[in-house]
């Protein structure tokens, strides 16, 4: 597990997708990281990224997801190239859905495309769905989600994010675990902060701390700030 947690860093690290520094959240907040998921624009690194999702998800949840439901925007990709993956690395064949910033007033019309959660009989089995998503620090698209697939037949189970950054959601718990007490999902993470904060403490991440001796100290004291 920690091979494939510190393969994940590199990997974000050679796309540019986690970088160090000094830089300003949503939020405001200052932070000496920051994780842009839109970094990753080559074939071969979303490919790459949606093998880690399926591991991510397969460890988390088996085989008991029928469904990847991918918030607009950054969701779309990511539930795409995760669903490709689980077939293609543990013949594991879900559907995939996500949803329209603007809802369509023509064609097949809605807010929702890929599969097609009404088409399910009412004598299936509930459609276990699995949220994917980027980075979580307020939750707030998580909430915007779980009314657009809290349907009959469908069955919200979890979220996975790529990097869980261990910041206190609206009230005093972290993000993940307050979505998780809210809407009774399980959530995962690729890796947390803490992993990224061990990788720097490691041989392989040292390399950083030679350029940024400060680096480490301002990552912990910035979780001390805003981490529950």
């Amino acid at each position: 597990m920690e091979n494939l947690k510190n393969g994940f860093i590199e990997f974000m690290l050679s796309a540019g997708a986690l970088r160090f520094g000094d830089f300003t959240t949503k939020s405001g907040r200052k932070t000496p990281y920051f994780i842009n998921t839109g970094a990753y624009v080559k074939a071969s690194q979303i490919r790459k990224l949606g093998e880690f999702y399926a591991q991510a998800i397969r460890s988390a949840f088996g085989q008991e997801v029928d469904n990847l439901f991918g918030p607009a925007y950054k969701g779309i990709p990511l539930a795409v190239t995760a669903s490709m993956a689980l077939q293609q690395l543990f013949d594991q064949d879900v559907t995939y859905t996500f949803n329209r910033k603007e809802p369509k007033d023509h064609g097949e019309g809605g807010t929702l495309v890929g599969y097609n959660y009404a088409s399910r009989a009412a004598s299936d089995k509930p459609c276990k769905v699995v949220i994917i998503e980027d980075v979580t620090t307020a939750g707030t698209s998580i909430r915007e989600s779980m009314p657009l697939i809290s349907l009959p037949g469908v069955e919200p189970v979890g979220l996975v994010v790529s990097v869980d950054r261990m910041e206190r959601g609206q009230g005093s718990l972290p993000a993940l675990k307050e979505i998780e007490k809210i809407y009774g999902l399980k959530t995962t993470a690729i890796v947390t902060l803490m992993d990224i904060m061990a990788f720097l403490e490691s041989g392989s991440g040292s390399r950083f701390l030679s350029v940024d001796s400060g680096l480490l100290e301002r990552m912990k004291a910035y979780a001390k700030e805003y981490g529950a």
